[in-house]
């Protein structure tokens, strides 16, 4: 398996990854969306993408961003994970989340963080290589 950065040549095999999570979790997003969503990726310092591929093929992705914290040297923030469901549980995920892990703490980011659904099958694992959510509750907020 090879994990790297994500680079212009990528586009085709990311976006179907990327559509393919937004339909696992019934997520609609506009082409535009897509497109923004790439360009972040690939010109922002501060947002990163990473594909996982066996034999050549992409089967995994990841993203996640860098962000200041109040009392901390900084965090990191795992927003998507998402790996072909015909690889799953063969290590792709675990080598992914190391990877960002280990990007992120050589960046000065050394603390790796992420949600997910209560239900989610892929719970099995971030209990695994987590630390369970200390107890922690994540409140969202949207004006109406």
């Amino acid at each position: 398996m090879q994990i790297s950065l994500l680079t212009e040549s990528d586009r085709a095999a990311w976006e179907t990854l990327a559509r393919g999570k937004d339909a696992y979790f019934d997520v609609e997003r506009t082409d535009d969306s897509y497109d923004r969503t790439w360009r972040r990726l690939l010109d922002d310092d501060r947002i990163r993408g990473v594909a996982a591929k066996l034999d050549g093929a992409m089967v995994g992705i990841a993203h996640y961003l860098f962000h200041a914290s109040i009392w901390y040297s900084g965090k990191c923030y795992l927003a998507d994970l998402f790996v072909s469901e015909d690889v799953r549980r063969k290590g792709v995920a675990t080598a992914l989340i190391e990877w960002v892990a280990r990007d992120a703490d050589e960046h000065g980011f050394p603390s790796l963080y992420w949600n997910t659904l209560e239900d989610a099958p892929a719970r099995a694992l971030y209990d695994r290589v987590g630390k369970f959510h200390d107890g922690f509750i994540l409140y969202t907020y949207k004006r109406q």
